[in-house]
């Protein structure tokens, strides 16, 4: 799988999301994405307790351990590259985390309007 281009939703370089916990469709701590990345993992988002549950109650769990898959589970205040559709979704329904456009990948625009992300804004 071949990555597209390493650009955020303002034309710059690609920043950096969260090594800690590893994130990204590549697990490389980056919000890149390819066109196998159904999902569309563009958008770099700080986790809170109202969008966990939310995402929760949708039927995306990202807070309880899943040590099978080396996933610690989410907690408030972690960076997490969340699917575009989702981000779109929790918007809609007054709940969406906060954004970090520099880590936000340029594809996140063919899902959610530029103006969306900026009302979000970290």
């Amino acid at each position: 799988m071949q990555k597209d281009p390493e650009i955020n939703v303002m034309g710059d370089a690609l920043s950096p999301c969260s090594t800690d916990p590893v994130t990204g469709f590549f697990r490389d701590g980056h919000c890149n994405t390819c066109d196998a990345d159904q999902g569309s993992h563009t958008v770099c988002a700080i986790m809170t307790a109202e969008f966990l549950a939310f995402s929760k109650y949708v039927g995306n769990d990202l807070s309880t351990p899943r040590p099978e898959f080396r996933f610690a589970g989410l907690k408030p205040g972690d960076h997490w590259c969340l699917c575009a559709g989702r981000f779109l979704q929790a918007h809609e329904e007054g709940c969406a985390p906060k954004v970090n456009l520099a880590a936000t990948h340029q594809r996140a625009l063919e899902i959610v309007p530029l103006d969306v992300l900026e009302q979000h804004k970290a």
